[in-house]
């Protein structure tokens, strides 16, 4: 299939002021398509090329039309107030929401083309008639989707987590007892019960965009790093948390910080009431707050290095399974096919 795909953000390492948490599995999902025969082509615009200067042109196809594709998928954007609802002659402004309007308009409503909506954000009202659009297949990063939505996780190649060897990883020099890395949106409550407490123990980082941080004055954050540095802060570090949004902790929602941890050698510490995370994580990594975080820290900076370290590890590759590439392009496969496009037109 010639597979239209519409995504705001980058295919490389970006640029450092930018929430794009997509740069760790956005490339591993469009090359495993094109690996089983499929044609992706870009519909938003090449961020990588006019804003961080890396040029992908000779193996990827950005398009600024409408070409003719077989099917579209969306990773879902949604009003932002100052920057994609303003006119596009205003400063700051950005187009991806109203080109994927366009896109919209276009190959849903106009052509009744097979389209796969990923709602990476659960941004995507419960009401949106695009969900019993006949031509559409809503999908949610979540292991219990809601609204009747399917499953679509954010993918992680096969081979990166069967050659990672747990042993190695637990020989790393690690300096950090805990890390976090990633952005503040809607996460104030679970970091307040989870990573704050543990805070106060331990020496700890936080790197991504937090504004709003007079609540926690014992916190060291250290604000956005460039996205290749997200590795080196796992790997120096012995854990870190799953902090989730309550809509995501709801439908069993984990982002890509998980994998970049566990590749990294960084044991995830989950709360209790994450659904699914007895899924994920091996019970010595769940904990009820962060209080109990912090204990659960104190033991494992203790075994770190040793062979007990090295099964935690191991048992945190294994609860990658849910989010390997090859269970992912599937489940797009399928739900393109589901859609019956005579009967779309129909």
């Amino acid at each position: 299939m010639r597979i239209g795909y519409s995504f705001w953000g980058f295919l490389g390492h970006g640029i450092t002021d930018t929430p794009d948490g997509g740069r760790s599995h956005r490339r591993t999902l469009i090359d495993g398509l094109a690996e089983r025969g499929h044609t992706p082509v870009f519909l938003q615009s090449d961020r990588d090329l006019t804003e961080a200067g890396e040029d992908f042109t000779e193996t990827y196809t950005w398009h600024e039309g409408f070409p003719e594709i077989d099917a579209l998928v969306l990773e879902w954007r949604w009003p932002i107030g100052g920057r994609n609802t303003t006119p596009c002659t205003a400063p700051n402004h950005t187009c991806d929401l109203h080109r994927q309007t366009d896109l919209v308009d276009f190959y849903i409503h106009e052509q009744g083309l097979p389209t796969l909506v990923w709602d990476k954000d659960q941004h995507l009202p419960p009401n949106d008639p695009l969900r019993t659009h006949p031509a559409v297949t809503v999908c949610e990063a979540a292991l219990y989707p809601a609204g009747g939505a399917h499953g679509l996780l954010f993918p992680v190649h096969d081979d990166a987590v069967q050659t990672a060897d747990p042993e190695y990883l637990a020989l790393l020099r690690r300096d950090l007892p805990l890390v976090y890395a990633g952005n503040q949106y809607d996460r104030d409550q679970a970091f307040t019960r989870l990573f704050a407490p543990a805070a106060h123990r331990h020496r700890h980082l936080v790197a991504g965009k937090w504004p709003r941080t007079t609540g926690w004055p014992h916190v060291a954050f250290i604000g956005r790093r460039p996205f290749a540095e997200v590795q080196d802060l796992h790997r120096r570090s012995v854990t870190t948390m799953l902090l989730a949004p309550e809509r995501y902790s709801r439908r069993g929602q984990f982002t890509q910080r998980l994998f970049e941890a566990v590749l990294a050698g960084c044991l995830p510490l989950g709360a209790s009431d994450m659904r699914g995370i007895d899924q994920i994580l091996p019970a010595d990594l769940i904990v009820t707050d962060g209080h109990e975080a912090a204990r659960r820290i104190d033991h494992l900076t203790a075994i770190a290095g040793t062979p007990r370290h090295a099964q935690l590890i191991a048992a945190c590759l294994d609860g990658l399974e849910s989010f390997l590439l090859s269970r992912q392009l599937p489940v797009i496969e399928s739900c393109l096919a589901a859609i019956d496009h005579e009967g779309a037109h129909r």
